[in-house]
């Protein structure tokens, strides 16, 4: 609720709370993936992505795959942010790897034209 209020610090907060109050792999990704929409800077952000990528990858669970599209979105826009044009370009492939598990709704629309936007910035990258 906060977050939606646009009170991001509190947001912030909350989500860090929950992230030290996680018990489970599910509890531990969904707080890290939280908790990374709220860093200030790419590579807080980069770290805790990347944390909620690893925690996904622990839950045996099919219903996890419909994440890591947005997940390995959101890592390669970090290295694309940081001029990692290779790392950003094969976090974008991966993305794309998953890309059969999104819905059709406009959130799987909005990341799989992500996904696309990022492979074709790559294109055009000086790598």
């Amino acid at each position: 609720m906060a977050e939606g209020k646009g009170e991001m610090e509190t947001a912030k907060n909350l989500f860090l709370l929950a992230w030290n109050e996680s018990e489970s792999d599910i509890e531990k990704f969904t707080s890290a993936h939280f908790v990374a929409r709220h860093q200030e800077n790419v590579s807080d952000k980069l770290k805790w992505d990347e944390i909620a990528l690893e925690m996904a990858s622990r839950i045996n669970d099919e219903s996890i795959k419909t994440s890591f599209p947005s997940l390995y979105l959101n890592i390669g826009k970090c290295y694309e942010d940081l001029n990692d044009f290779d790392l950003a370009k094969e976090n974008y492939y991966l993305a794309e790897s998953y890309i059969e598990f999104l819905s059709d709704d406009g959130y799987g629309k909005m990341i799989r034209s992500g996904i696309l936007s990022g492979l074709e910035r790559m294109k055009h990258s000086f790598r």
